[in-house]
């Protein structure tokens, strides 16, 4: 009996931990679903033509992204429509890309493209030969002239190409020429064009040589405010003066100049991580303070809607870096990060397991004990009714059999108390069934 005391009731353990280890399976189940797989340690991400700022820009996110363990390939591109195409093919094998803001004219309910926000801006330079335009000339005046509009498929020639248009300027009034890169420079110095049309940043390094070639002008463009009431994703900047170089006073007066911004678009499939990667990578890049932008300015989550914020765009626009990622190295900030997604719900499941589960193992011990009971009390019950119904052998034999079946009960320590009040009142009974008996 002593050993029978100190063992489990297995049957009632198993009962009890079978649903209970489904539960928790369940929960494990649940909670990888809502989980995404750890990080890739790779991605692609387009950016534009050689000796082009998205691909200095790209060279400079692969360096930040190498810091946290993040192999990042530069693909170069044709440029920003180039680089919409890639992320709208799902074979491409981009995961993300520099896109000039304005390209995404056709856009479709079914991209399935997110914003991580504009980074620098992109402002349209027009240069243009000494003697080819007088002082105050417009855009207009530039019909007939022969313009290099940028390398085909490329974004300044799509916003050249708008710019012109809106002047009534095309291919069948004015020699448009698909020329871009630096070989440019040397052909406006020569003669054989008349004017280029450079969409970049100041850092860019076309539009640095072309500030700075003798007998080039740059165009100032004195209805760029109407322009940006025809065309919503651009801006009016203003290129003070002096501000390139102070000493040469370039550019000799201010200069009124329309622009575009530069956009990360990245797959809505990315994983999060990596989209935190690519927003610190802005932040390092694009956070300095420039000719037309204040410190900090970029990255910032405005845009002219053609594509949704990233959720985790938002939230790091709003709240800074994950509070992980400020304490742990980045791949140790993405494990406890996994982990802690991956035990909420199991926590939520074994707290009430570890409550409620002693109580139905409990339940189930006291419910055999309690059956015992019934049997014993229904055996009394008969005894004070009709105590003549059998003789004494007959009503002893059968408490016997209570008392036997009792006695195999499997019982933990916890219940033996119940088990040996059970037999007391056993006793109990068998005085009753010799006192209203017969011998």
């Amino acid at each position: 009996m002593p050993e029978k005391l100190k063992l489990l009731s297995w049957r009632d353990v198993v009962f009890v931990a079978i649903p209970s280890l489904l539960l928790i399976l369940a929960a494990f189940w649940v909670a990888a679903r809502y989980i995404k797989p750890a990080p890739p340690a790779r991605m692609v991400i387009s950016t534009g033509s050689e000796g082009g700022a998205y691909q200095r820009f790209g060279a400079l996110y692969t360096d930040v992204l190498a810091r946290y363990g993040v192999e990042l390939i530069v693909k170069p591109s044709a440029g920003s429509p180039d680089n919409l195409q890639r992320l709208r093919d799902r074979n491409s094998g981009v995961d993300a890309a520099f896109i000039q803001g304005g390209t995404a004219l056709s856009k479709s309910d079914d991209d399935g493209l997110v914003s991580l926000g504009e980074l620098y801006y992109e402002p349209l330079w027009i240069f243009y030969r000494q003697g080819v335009l007088k002082e105050g000339a417009r855009v207009l005046n530039l019909k007939g002239k022969r313009l290099a509009i940028g390398q085909a498929g490329s974004g300044t020639q799509r916003l050249a190409t708008e710019m012109l248009s809106a002047n009534g300027i095309d291919a069948q009034n004015t020699p448009l020429i698909e020329a871009g890169g630096f070989d440019v420079v040397s052909r406006l110095q020569t003669g054989e064009i008349d004017a280029v049309f450079v969409v970049g940043p100041t850092q860019s390094a076309l539009v640095w040589a072309l500030l700075y070639t003798p007998g080039v002008h740059l165009l100032d463009v004195t209805q760029a405010e109407a322009y940006t009431r025809r065309f919503a994703y651009l801006k009016h900047l203003v290129l003070p003066r002096g501000a390139i170089d102070l000493v040469q006073d370039i550019p000799p007066r201010d200069i009124q100049m329309v622009s575009t911004t530069a956009t990360l678009l990245a797959r809505e499939d990315m994983h999060p991580a990596l989209i935190w990667l690519l927003l610190q990578a802005a932040s390092e890049v694009h956070g300095e303070p420039g000719v037309f932008q204040k410190p900090a300015e970029f990255p910032r989550s405005e845009g002219n809607g053609e594509f949704p914020m990233a959720q985790e765009a938002v939230r790091y626009y709003a709240n800074g870096k994950p509070f992980l990622q400020r304490y742990l190295p980045f791949w140790a900030a993405i494990l406890v990060d996994r982990l802690l997604v991956l035990l909420v719900p199991i926590l939520a499941v074994l707290y009430p397991l570890f409550r409620f589960a002693p109580g139905l193992y409990g339940w189930r011990v006291r419910s055999r004990i309690y059956r015992r009971y019934g049997e014993l009390k229904f055996l009394e019950s008969e005894v004070e009714e009709d105590p003549q119904r059998h003789t004494r052998d007959e009503w002893l034999r059968k408490l016997d059999e209570i008392e036997a079946d009792v006695s195999h009960i499997r019982t933990p320590l916890a219940f033996a108390d119940m088990l040996y009040t059970l037999r007391q009142h056993a006793g109990l009974a068998r005085e009753t069934i010799l006192k209203r008996t017969a011998a």
